[in-house]
C-alpha cells in the first residue's frame, strides 16, 4: 500500500470515527441527526442507533448550546474538516456568545438561515475548527467571510472605501472592514502589514489575537472604556524599553489623545456597547492610525513584545504582593500598578469592556 492509499483510508477512519461519535451525541441528548445522514451503514447512523440502544429514554437534556454543538460538529464533519469535541468543547462555544453581531452590529436572532441569525463562523478557513479562532457572527457576515481570508478581505475593505468594488456580501464599507479586522486576528502576518491594519473592530468574545502588534493596539485601545484612562495609559508609558525613552512615551500619549479626541466627538456615553463601538470607529481616522503606525514602528517588533510581556505581569505580580482583602474570604486582589483593563493570560484579549462605577468613558 503506497503512501496516499495510505494516508486516505487514515482519513477515512478518522471521519468515520468522528461521525460515529456524532450520531452518538446526539442519540445521548435525544436528538435525531439529519435524515439524510441516518442511511444504513453511514457512521453517523451507525453511531445514533447504538447510542440509542444504550441510552434509551435515559438522555441528557438538549440545551440551546448542546444542539448548536452538535450542529457545528455535523457541517464539520460535512466539509470533511476535523473537529476534536474534546477540544471544541460546550463551554468554548459558550465563551462565543454575544447578543450583536460584531460586523453588522444588529442584533442577533430571528429565524434559522435569516440574515441576523447567529452562526460560529471559523475567521481562518486554514485554522479549521480550532478555539480562539472561532467568532459569533449573523448569517450575512458569515456567508460575506466564505472563500476569502484575511488578505483577500483587507483589499476589499481598501476598494470599497475607495468606491472601486463592492463589500462582500451585500456589506457596508464600514462592514467589510470589520470582518476584514476579525479575520486578521486569526491570521499570522508579518510586523510591517499587521502595523498597517486599523483596529475598526475589536476581539469579540472567545477570538484570540495571534499577532502581537494587534494585541498592543487592542489593549491601548481597551484603556478607554472606562474612566481613569490617561493615569491607565500613564502607568503602560512607564513600562515602555528604556531604549526611545522619551521619544516612545511622547508618541503612546500623542495616540491616547488622537483616540481621546475621537471618543470624546463621538459622545458616546458611558453605556459599554456605545463606548465600544465609538473606539472601533475612531480608527476610522486618519490621525488615529498615523499616530498608532508612528509610535508602533518605533518601538519595533521586539519592543511590542517587550512591553506585552511587561504589560500582562504588571497585574500578576502586583496580586502576588497584595495581601488577602479580609480573613473571611482569604481572596488576593490585584493592587496598582493594573495596566490593560481586560489582561487575559497567553496574550489573549477578552473584548467585554466594564462599567466602571460613576465616571465617563472619556473623562482622564
Amino acid at each position: 500500500m503506497n503512501q496516499a492509499i495510505l494516508d486516505f483510508d487514515l482519513q477515512a477512519q478518522a471521519s468515520d470515527r468522528a461521525g460515529f461519535e456524532l450520531g452518538w451525541d446526539h442519540a445521548r441528548h435525544g436528538l435525531v441527526p439529519p435524515p439524510g445522514l441516518l442511511l444504513d451503514g453511514t457512521p453517523i447512523g451507525q453511531g445514533w442507533r447504538a447510542g440509542k440502544a444504550v441510552f434509551g429514554r435515559r438522555t441528557l437534556a438538549a440545551t440551546r448550546l448542546v444542539r448548536r454543538w452538535l450542529a457545528l460538529r455535523t457541517t464539520a464533519w460535512r466539509q470533511g474538516e476535523a473537529l476534536d469535541p474534546a477540544r471544541l468543547t460546550l463551554r468554548h462555544l459558550a465563551a462565543l456568545e454575544t447578543a450583536h453581531c460584531p460586523v453588522t452590529r444588529r442584533a442577533l436572532g430571528g429565524a434559522a438561515g435569516g440574515d441576523d441569525a447567529p452562526v460560529v463562523a471559523r475567521l481562518n478557513a486554514a485554522a479549521g475548527y480550532t478555539p480562539g479562532r472561532l467568532a459569533m457572527l449573523c448569517t450575512q457576515a458569515a456567508a460575506a467571510l466564505e472563500g476569502l481570508d484575511a488578505g483577500a478581505l483587507l483589499r476589499r475593505a481598501v476598494q470599497a472605501d475607495a468606491g472601486l468594488a463592492d463589500a462582500p456580501g451585500g456589506l457596508t464599507p464600514a462592514q467589510g472592514w470589520r470582518l476584514a479586522v476579525l479575520a486578521s486576528f486569526a491570521t499570522t502576518m508579518p510586523f510591517t502589514e499587521a502595523v498597517r491594519v486599523p483596529l475598526r473592530v475589536l476581539p469579540p468574545p472567545g477570538a484570540e489575537v495571534v499577532n502581537p502588534v494587534q494585541q498592543l493596539q487592542a489593549l491601548v485601545t481597551l484603556q478607554f472604556v472606562s474612566a481613569g484612562w490617561s493615569e491607565r495609559i500613564r502607568r503602560l508609558a512607564a513600562l515602555l524599553p528604556a531604549a526611545g525613552g522619551d521619544a516612545l512615551r511622547h508618541d503612546l500619549q500623542l495616540l491616547a489623545g488622537a483616540l481621546a479626541a475621537r471618543l470624546l466627538e463621538a459622545r458616546a456615553g458611558t453605556e459599554p456597547l456605545a463606548v465600544r463601538r465609538a473606539l472601533e470607529d475612531a480608527w476610522a481616522d486618519r490621525r488615529v492610525n498615523q499616530r498608532w503606525q508612528a509610535f508602533a514602528h518605533a518601538l519595533g517588533e521586539a519592543g511590542v513584545h517587550t512591553l506585552l510581556g511587561r504589560a500582562l505581569q504588571a497585574p500578576a505580580a502586583a496580586a502576588r504582593s497584595a495581601a488577602p482583602a479580609s480573613p473571611a474570604d482569604g481572596a488576593v486582589r490585584p493592587v496598582l500598578p493594573r495596566v490593560a483593563m481586560a489582561p487575559a493570560r497567553a496574550l489573549r484579549l477578552v473584548a467585554a469592556p466594564r462599567r466602571a462605577a460613576g465616571g465617563g468613558a472619556a473623562r482622564a
